[in-house]
């Protein structure tokens, strides 16, 4: 909760180790501190060539930026990425989670501008992505404590997994 000190040690790990990493905590720590527009500056200055779970991060953190002023359809354009159409359940574990953590944050963001149907649709399929229940779609869902195993049905996604 202490996010002025967060982004204090943030930026100093930034500077002695000069790893790109810690970008997206410091954006969100920026939004935190209530200045999302700081936030979108730290994004936008984000260098290329970033592992994708990173780029993933910075653009959930500039959607939640975008939702902090009051822009949601701004928000939901930033997260609209190819990543979003790609199987839940393909790629290594980190490509994985990183999914699941921008298919929530679309959901989030579709719920915002009032699309609650299509806000449920991608918590689903962001709670098939998410392999250790860390954005909690699971339990948003109501499906945390049922054992339950998802089948895709749609036919896209399964030419994605083959």
């Amino acid at each position: 909760g202490d996010f002025a000190t967060a982004l204090r040690e943030l930026r100093t790990a930034r500077r002695l180790t000069g790893s790109d990493d810690q970008l997206a905590a410091i954006a969100d720590s920026e939004r935190a501190l209530g200045r999302p527009d700081k936030a979108l500056d730290v994004v936008s200055s984000a260098p290329p060539g970033l592992a994708p779970e990173i780029q993933v991060e910075l653009l959930i953190v500039a959607s939640g930026a975008r939702l902090d002023l009051g822009q949601p359809e701004v928000a939901r354009q930033t997260l609209e990425i190819g990543e979003l159409d790609a199987a839940p359940t393909s790629g290594s574990p980190e490509v994985r989670q990183a999914r699941a953590r921008l298919l929530s944050a679309y959901a989030d963001t579709l719920s915002a501008l009032g699309q609650a149907d299509e806000a449920q649709r991608w918590l689903a399929k962001a709670a098939q992505a998410d392999l250790d229940g860390s954005t909690g779609a699971a339990e948003r869902l109501g499906l945390a404590e049922a054992d339950i195993d998802f089948v895709d049905l749609d036919p896209d996604d399964a030419e994605a997994d083959e």
